[in-house]
């Protein structure tokens, strides 16, 4: 038991590793979609790089310093609403991506803005969905988003697409609505590509069989999801065990696997894609929840 624990506890640290370096290599994506494609036609991506690029496009400020700046505020609140590993990462993502768009010049690799607007949408989602599916965020409205769709059974990318709206509207009353509508085809683009990438809205059923009836049960009660407990008999070994079903989303498996496996590294867990759930799938807080 004890040779399983320390196994998974390298298989933990390694993973964290892996899911730094992913949350690297979207924030070099999204600082190259910003860079070379967006910026370079005054075109915005949403969200706090697009507030930050208004600033910048009408006061000459530095957009990089703008952008790390307008994400402390979301960063504080963060970590209060989902939580320290998700908002550490962000934080990399959020630090990362200001430390490449001042190594990246603003240089366009295409002379036409709709290029610009296509392709830069298309690299900035990729970018952001696998920095989501890590765990993380590249920060700013993807905080407001991941709350969102935390709490209420929204698509990412159709949230991020709604707050991205609200930004480029702002830069078609002050800018030029040409260069917003642009930037609304590249929001629309990075959206859809999001949504493809990042799947928090596709349901999983999770079964969970274990031993440790009290340790696993506290553990998931910490979820935002309704949990049943069901005491089971081994078919050969006749030995008691608890089986535990949940329905979750696939971008929370992840976390739910490593929550399970730290409390019994032997227990066994079984993972379904669910087609359709009916009824409450997000359980109501109580007083007292975080």
């Amino acid at each position: 038991m004890k040779a399983d624990a320390r196994t998974f506890a390298k298989e933990s640290h390694w993973v964290y590793i892996r899911e730094v370096l992913i949350v690297l290599l979207s924030s070099l994506l999204l600082a190259a979609g910003l860079e070379l494609f967006l910026i370079p036609h005054q075109l915005l991506s949403g969200g706090v790089a697009g507030l930050a690029s208004i600033i910048g496009y009408l006061t000459n400020w530095n957009i990089s310093a703008l952008y790390f700046v307008l994400n402390i505020p979301l960063v504080v609140w963060g970590w209060r609403a989902v939580g320290r590993r998700y908002i550490i990462l962000s934080l990399v993502s959020i630090l990362s991506t200001t430390w490449f768009m001042e190594l990246i010049p603003a240089y366009s690799l295409t002379k036409y803005p709709l290029l610009g607007a296509v392709f830069g949408g298309i690299v900035t989602a990729v970018g952001i969905g696998f920095s989501l599916r890590a765990g993380g965020s590249t920060g700013g409205f993807d905080i407001i988003g991941s709350v969102v769709t935390r709490r209420r059974d929204f698509p990412m990318g159709t949230v991020m697409l709604l707050l991205n709206g609200v930004v480029i509207l702002i830069l078609g009353f002050y800018k030029n609505w040409d260069l917003a509508l642009f930037s609304m085809l590249s929001t629309y683009v990075k959206g859809k590509f999001v949504d493809l990438i990042h799947v928090r809205h596709i349901k999983m059923t999770c079964f969970i069989i274990t031993k440790k009836k009290d340790h696993m049960l506290n553990c998931l009660r910490k979820l935002p999801h309704g949990i049943t407990c069901m005491e089971t008999v081994g078919g050969y070994s006749e030995e008691s065990n608890y089986m535990f079903m949940t329905v979750t989303t696939r971008y929370e498996v992840a976390e739910l696997k490593r929550q399970v496996l730290s409390i019994d590294p032997a227990a066994f867990i079984n993972m379904v894609e669910s087609t359709a759930i009916v009824g409450r799938f997000v359980r109501p807080k109580k007083e007292g929840d975080l």
